[in-house]
């Protein structure tokens, strides 16, 4: 069985595996609303290695809470991130791969690749023209040896992957190829000819992740120029549109937005590419959810409060450690943070009120809210306490994970109405 995802997919990570039915309830009633999305649990090794888990541990949730909602459309499980070095033990238990080759590029690939893929692309020097592009994109064949040179060999670690896999699970998966995790973002010329390379090594990608322009910290609104964005956003959708046209790929490859949580600033332009694309997107979120266990055990007052202020601060006094892996996705303001003394006088509104994104509440605070969202490893070490509470405040929670899943981040991507 082929396995094809859906227009619009949306990509829930959840740190502890206890909140899948909240999310998914999400997912229902924006059915019931009149928009399809497909649930997308995923997971990275890097988390899994945190929290001391496996990756089969997030099927048993996905399957649980489908079982629990009796949710009848598809869903997937994805391997986040996942490498060479790591994918055997995803095997199993996904469905759906994010091929990371962001290491390899800017690394060669050899001569002879080099010069068939220059030889085989080389009928395109000169002006190209793509539909809904405004400028025409100038290729020689020095241009075409530098996107060669500089992504072939990421593309060919990718169909190396994917050939692992594909032994495995056969057509029983989808294929996203993801290089949003380098330093520069790739432009949509670019981008049209790293989708030849995937189409001419046979990876049967369904979604792309590009990396785009301005920062994508997490849990945060995005940092940069939102008409860039926007530029940018649209002209890679037509760039898709036009490959698949050109090269085979499969129609409904789309774009993927990768630490999609909380950009609330460049979803009306996203919603606006779609429409005028009819296109669709997969957007990833990992840790708001467990940020939203945070404000549940904060709203919940007393035994619940408490541990979210032990929590804090411990990530406070280890704020460099538990930073120190993000630090390419996070912009923390030390003088911004609260002392542990300071917050440990708060009340549930003050502390649910500077952790909650809410850009229109003055006490919100970007720095204690990616300190948190970093410091999931402290609520990891705690164990069965930290689960117990999860149970004990698990209505409150339910509802932080289900409206902020459909309220702040699928309706105005794909319910609202344009005035």
């Amino acid at each position: 069985m082929v396995l094809e995802l859906g227009k619009y997919s949306f990509g829930i990570g959840d740190r502890f595996g206890c909140q899948g039915k909240a999310q998914l309830q999400a997912f229902v009633e924006a059915k019931e609303a009149g928009v399809d999305v497909v649930p997308v649990w995923n997971k990275s090794y890097r988390e899994h290695s945190t929290i001391k888990t496996e990756p089969e541990s997030v099927r048993r949730e996905a399957d649980s809470a489908v079982a629990a909602l009796n949710w009848k459309a598809p869903y997937f499980v994805d391997a986040d991130h996942i490498n060479s070095g790591n994918v055997d033990g995803f095997l199993g238990s996904s469905d759906f791969f994010t091929l990371d080759v962001a290491d390899a590029i800017g690394r060669a690939a050899d001569s002879q690749s080099l010069d068939d893929f220059v030889k085989r692309y080389s009928s395109y020097v000169g002006d190209l023209e793509i539909p809904g592009v405004e400028k025409k994109i100038e290729v020689t064949e020095d241009f075409l040896r530098t996107i060669a040179g500089k992504y072939l060999y990421a593309v060919q670690q990718a169909a190396e992957l994917y050939q692992r896999i594909a032994r495995e699970k056969g057509d029983d998966c989808v294929i996203e190829v993801s290089m949003d995790e380098t330093n520069a973002p790739q432009q949509p010329a670019e981008l049209f000819f790293i989708l030849a390379a995937i189409a001419d090594c046979g990876i049967p990608a369904q979604t792309v992740a590009p990396k785009f322009s301005g920062r994508f910290n997490k849990g945060v609104d995005y940092v940069g120029d939102v008409a860039e964005f926007a530029a940018e956003f649209d002209a890679d959708t037509a760039v898709i549109r036009e490959a698949i046209k050109r090269f085979d790929l499969k129609p409904n490859l789309k774009l993927s937005v990768h630490s999609g949580s909380d950009k609330f600033s460049i979803y009306p332009a996203i919603r606006r590419t779609m429409r005028r694309f009819d296109s669709g997107i997969h957007l990833k979120t990992a840790g708001t959810t467990w940020l939203e266990e945070c404000i549940g055990l904060a709203e919940a007052g007393d035994t619940g409060l408490e541990m979210i202020k032990e929590i804090y601060g411990e990530a406070y006094r280890r704020r460099e450690e538990l930073a120190g892996p993000y630090a390419t996705v996070i912009d923390i303001d030390q003088d911004a943070l609260p002392s542990p003394e300071e917050a440990a006088g708060w009340n549930s509104d003050a502390f649910a009120a500077s952790l909650r994104h809410d850009p229109n509440e003055p006490r919100f605070n970007p720095s204690l809210r990616q300190l948190l969202h970093v410091g999931y490893k402290v609520a990891a070490e705690m164990g069965e306490r930290y689960h117990q509470a999860l149970r004990e405040h698990e209505g409150t929670i339910h509802t932080c994970v289900k409206d902020n899943i459909l309220e702040r981040h699928m309706r105005p991507l794909f319910l609202e109405v344009e005035a």
